[in-house]
């Protein structure tokens, strides 16, 4: 069996890439610092603690496992924290990311697939958001991962690392055979607080503005199932195999949900009501942000099969209620 180093894979997104390779034969090898994952969601392959900023534990790894590919997923990801402790996003985030290349280049593994983001845009020009936008990042989170965009470019050039760059809008769900899910702490994704609102974990969920341009006056996002993101890693890396062509990808559903719509979802499948607060917009907060992901099903073959509103609603509840 074939090895992928998966940095991160004991978090939200990681886990679930390591789930799909262990369907698709090979073997994640999941290295993580625990800072923000958990030892519980690694079950698919072999664990080695590890920060992404130390270079030589990164070489002892790959040296030890050979790995074909790396998927990295280890980072921060927390906007508000970015703009507070810029410091931490360009340590862990693009530093670490430097680190990494360099171990790739040491042990010459020569392939990754790298957990981007749509904070690489900034406030929309337009939408839905082609990977032909400008990126334009405003705040420090979107800057490091944009960073890291470049240096894999500048890798690819001189090195001959190829790679490829998925640009997440809102990853949502969980595993619908419950193996892993979300475990944030904080936990600042919408979909679960309005779970935890439903489920009695929390008061109420703060609805932040009712008056934008939108059919219902609340704002728009673009939540695509998680198992159907790692699905796109695992396709993007057989055509990083195939055709060795860099890739620069939109992962979304290219339609969006507003807040009152995945509240009205949360209610349906939970047969709960959801207690909700109006509150002053927050700034910053575009009315809509929707992913045009064509080229990513054009290039990759991608299908979406699990990223109803509903369906993700529902597999989130089931992991919520049991963890």
């Amino acid at each position: 069996m074939k090895n992928c180093v998966v940095t991160g894979g004991a978090g939200y997104v990681g886990s679930h890439c390591c789930k799909a390779l262990a369907q698709a034969g090979y073997t994640p090898v999941t290295v993580d610092n625990l800072f923000r994952g958990h030892k519980k969601l690694v079950k698919w392959g072999p664990f080695r603690e590890c920060d992404v900023l130390d270079t030589d534990g990164l070489v002892k790894i790959f040296e030890e496992f050979k790995p074909e590919a790396v998927f990295h997923f280890a980072g921060l990801t927390y906007v508000g924290e970015s703009v507070a402790k810029p410091e931490d996003y360009y340590r862990v985030n693009t530093a670490g990311t430097l680190s990494l290349l360099s171990a790739m280049l040491r042990c010459g593994c020569d392939k990754i697939i790298f957990s981007s983001t749509a904070a690489t845009y900034g406030d929309p020009r337009y939408t839905p958001i082609d990977e032909k936008h400008p990126q334009n990042p405003i705040n420090p989170y979107g800057w490091s991962k944009l960073f890291i965009e470049r240096m894999m470019e500048d890798f690819s050039a001189a090195h001959g690392i190829k790679f490829a760059a998925l640009r997440y809008f809102n990853a949502s769900g969980a595993d619908p055979e419950c193996e892993t899910g979300e475990l944030h702490e904080p936990e600042t994704h919408l979909i679960p607080l309005i779970l935890f609102a439903a489920l009695g974990r929390r008061e109420n969920i703060k609805i932040f503005g009712r008056d934008y341009d939108t059919p219902d006056g609340t704002a728009v996002r673009d939540y695509v199932h998680v198992t159907d993101l790692a699905s796109a890693h695992l396709k993007a890396l057989e055509k990083l195999e195939s055709d060795g062509v860099n890739l620069k990808l939109n992962l979304g559903t290219g339609s969006g949900y507003s807040v009152l719509e995945v509240i009205k979802s949360v209610e349906r499948v939970s047969g709960r009501k959801v207690p909700a607060l109006d509150a002053p917009r927050r700034a910053g907060d575009p009315p809509v942000l929707v992913a045009d992901s064509a080229a990513a099903r054009q290039t990759l073959g991608w299908e979406l099969k699990h990223s109803s509103i509903d369906e993700i609603v529902e597999t989130a509840m089931r992991w919520h209620e049991r963890n």
